[in-house]
């Protein structure tokens, strides 16, 4: 092994949060390397040519929760990052009409008026309640998860800090926090509306990329886990990345490369190699090894510890702990090339919302019994679907006058049940077909002459994101994001700070605190703790007040 193939630290997997980690790591003057399965940088967070003159965000489609802090470290705009608001959405009736949700606070209180009164008050009490919900939880995302067990420094002032979070709430607004923490999206949104279609519309937040339904607890908080960039304040919170969410990948390796980063493509890792409870490097699918003493891996905690590492390096407990993380596959994902923009028949001509996210949910009765399919391993036979044309914003993704259209549906079993079983090679390309045109029908709804518009049509199970992203079951947070998943339990108790049982190596993916989303504050996080353990305390990495 030749001095070229040693490095002061490696990281397995260059999804968003792995490039995050390493830019932070080689800015602090650290020699660093990037290995990454795919012939492509990424993970989820990519663009790509699948049919001539379209480009896909055919993972992760819509840019909302990426903290300003780490965009404003790395400089990505510099490196042509551009994210592209759009404004509101919509979901649509089998009776041709819809509830448009507006961006603009005056339109939208007459938007709901039109559907029912009382809920329009309704609204901002629940507004108020979910961005006092967003202020308490959002300085926890650039921080590390304390160890409530521990007594070392750090984590005894983290604790601090989150005790004086507490406090300040007020007795009363605590009890509420833990409450809402810990209720389903479906008891929330019952509390607050009156109007079904109103409630099915906000509903999707708390069940998008999560294997439980509308009244399962724990789903409340997965709302305000994407409603986290909605209310900071910053231009384009919620947009499309110019070119598809690829384009934030390209900014993190271009910023990468630029600080002396080194990325090495098309072959993943195949063992994490540890000597002595150290980590000493690692050895690639197609032969190759590369030495370091730090060692972060981007993948989720499951494949990181169960797949790639020798469980004698491990001790039990923890890799116990491990088996019982819950990453469970439940989304599908269309992604489709369109020759013309589709008819919307119930919405008014060149209506902005047909910009924004769009549904055709109409109860949250039908939310539930969608799921209900979900558990008897069917995919979802009247499913819910988060349908966006970023084309209509963003012209690169499509030639001129054409479209391009994602969609991401829930739910779709990982373990598909077919003849009597359930597994994840019961998704033929047969069903993978029938399942995209349960999907179609469903579109219909909104737009009927859908079929007649397209040209071509990627469907990706959970099986088909599990193969090419590395995730798995397809999982898009690398791990349910429930209560007994969150801060010092995330992934497992007494090794929230990303740090592992093997010296040297860090776990810096969405499996990791504070969880999922194309945010990249795993990533920041971890570059810190790494940073810190090496002593190198004058480089600044993001974090939060």
């Amino acid at each position: 092994m030749g001095q070229h193939d040693r490095y002061d630290a490696i990281v397995a997997g260059a999804g968003h949060n792995g490039l995050t980690t390493a830019c932070y790591l080689a800015k602090a003057g650290m020699k660093v390397l990037v290995v990454e399965k795919n012939d492509w940088i990424g993970g989820a967070a990519v663009s790509r040519s699948l049919h001539e003159g379209w480009t896909y965000s055919n993972c992760s489609y819509v840019c909302s929760l990426l903290r300003r802090e780490i965009v404003r470290d790395l400089e990505l705009p510099r490196f042509g990052l551009q994210v592209i608001p759009y404004e509101g959405g919509a979901s649509f009736t089998r009776d041709g009409d819809y509830f448009a949700y507006h961006s603009d606070h005056d339109a939208l209180r007459r938007e709901i008026a039109r559907h029912e009164p009382r809920d329009v008050d309704a609204y901002d009490r629940f507004s108020q309640t979910v961005i006092r919900q967003c202020r308490f939880i959002r300085p926890f995302l650039l921080r590390s998860a304390p160890d409530p067990t521990s007594f070392k420094v750090r984590d005894l002032q983290e604790l601090l800090y989150l005790v004086k979070r507490a406090h300040g709430l007020g007795a009363k607004e605590l009890a509420e926090t833990l409450r809402f923490w810990t209720m389903s999206i479906g008891d929330f949104l019952d509390e607050h509306f009156e109007n079904d279609l109103i409630k099915a519309h906000l509903a999707g937040s708390g069940i998008i990329g999560t294997g439980l339904g509308v009244y399962s607890p724990g789903t409340a908080y997965v709302l305000l886990h994407h409603y986290m960039g909605d209310v900071d304040g910053a231009i384009g919170a919620w947009g499309f990345a110019r070119g598809g969410m690829g384009a934030i990948s390209k900014a993190l390796g271009d910023c990468f490369e630029e600080a002396g980063g080194k990325i090495v493509t098309g072959s993943g890792v195949d063992r994490f190699q540890v000597e002595g409870g150290k980590i000493i490097g690692v050895a690639l699918e197609n032969g190759d090894e590369y030495r370091a003493p730090i060692v972060a891996s981007n993948m989720d905690v499951k494949r990181t510890f169960l797949e790639h590492t020798n469980a004698r390096d491990l001790p039990e407990d923890f890799t116990r702990a491990v088996e019982r993380f819950k990453i469970r596959g439940s989304s599908g994902k269309l992604n489709i090339a369109l020759d013309a923009l589709p008819e919307f028949p119930a919405a008014p001509k060149n209506a902005s919302f047909l910009r924004g996210d769009l549904h055709c949910s109409t109860s949250l009765e039908e939310l539930e019994r969608a799921y209900d399919d979900w558990k008897e391993g069917q995919w979802s036979s009247n499913p819910y679907f988060d349908m966006l044309i970023p084309s209509q914003i963003d012209p690169t993704m499509a030639p001129p006058g054409k479209h391009m259209m994602t969609v991401f549906v829930q739910y779709a079993p990982y373990d598909l049940l077919a003849d009597g079983k359930r597994s994840a090679e019961n998704w033929t390309e047969e069903r993978k077909k029938a399942f995209a045109d349960c999907v179609f029908d469903k579109i219909e709804e909104a737009c009927p002459d859908i079929r007649q518009r397209v040209v071509h049509a990627e469907i990706r199970t959970p099986k088909d994101i599990e193969r090419e992203v590395g995730l798995t079951e397809g999982n898009i947070f690398q791990g349910e994001l429930t209560f007994d998943q969150l801060l010092f339990n995330r992934p497992v108790p007494g090794y929230a700070n990303y740090a592992t049982p093997i010296d040297g190596m860090y776990l810096v993916g969405s499996s990791a605190h504070p969880g999922g989303g194309v945010m990249a504050a795993p990533g920041a996080n971890a570059a810190r703790e790494i940073l810190r353990k090496l002593g190198k305390t004058t480089s600044k990495v993001a974090t939060a007040a």
